[in-house]
């Protein structure tokens, strides 16, 4: 008896053996590192897939949101160029904040998400975009369609943990929001992430 087409014999990678989403670029997969209950910065081992500590967290702030990453998407030179000020991509999966009304506590889930906006950060001088999603069947949610549809205080909270989470104290901080932005722009950077990841890993 053969497996069903859908059964891994192996855990598939969450950066390249899940699928990025069947809505795309509206609504989109997102595999959570982290939660807004985490002190400590967790990130996906490039080879292995698993999560690993990435450092505690530098300062007293949390993530506000639930953070990830859409599987199969690459920052390259397509994103850059979506991010003026910025010289390169940063070279890893597309980051995503997906926001809840109910408290998901726990990482390394796979949920779907619909896509309302993003930040735009320069990290180092590279293009470091934050996709702004809710959780595509939160009915709280349900009516979000734009980032200007949510409270401005928890965009603010979600700049200020992206200009500080990698701050050490007594050194100065290289990361920069250029500016916060909706939908229509948040789909092309995810549409040239998809693409970058296919020139890079085909």
């Amino acid at each position: 008896m053969g497996f069903p087409k859908t059964f891994y014999r192996w855990r598939p990678h969450p950066w390249h053996g899940l699928e990025p989403g069947e809505a795309l670029p509206g609504i989109v997969n997102a595999y959570i590192e982290m939660t807004p209950f985490d002190s400590v910065k967790y990130e996906v081992d490039k080879t292995t897939g698993y999560l690993r500590v990435d450092r505690p967290q530098l300062t007293s702030s949390m993530t506000p949101t639930l953070y990830g990453f859409i599987p199969q998407t690459y920052c390259a030179a397509r994103v850059r160029e979506l991010s003026p000020k910025s010289e390169r991509g940063d070279g890893d999966p597309l980051d995503i904040c997906v926001i809840t009304e109910r408290p998901i506590n726990r990482g390394e889930v796979i949920l779907k998400a619909r896509v309302i906006g993003g930040i735009q950060m320069i990290d180092h001088g590279e293009a470091d975009d934050k996709i702004v999603a809710v959780l595509d069947n939160d009915q709280f949610w349900k009516s979000a369609n734009d980032i200007e549809e949510i409270p401005p205080a928890l965009v603010e909270r979600m700049r200020h943990y992206f200009e500080t989470y990698k701050l050490v104290p007594g050194q100065p901080s290289d990361v920069t929001i250029e500016k916060i932005y909706g939908r229509a722009h948040a789909l092309k950077v995810i549409e040239a992430s998809l693409k970058d990841y296919t020139e890079e890993y085909g």
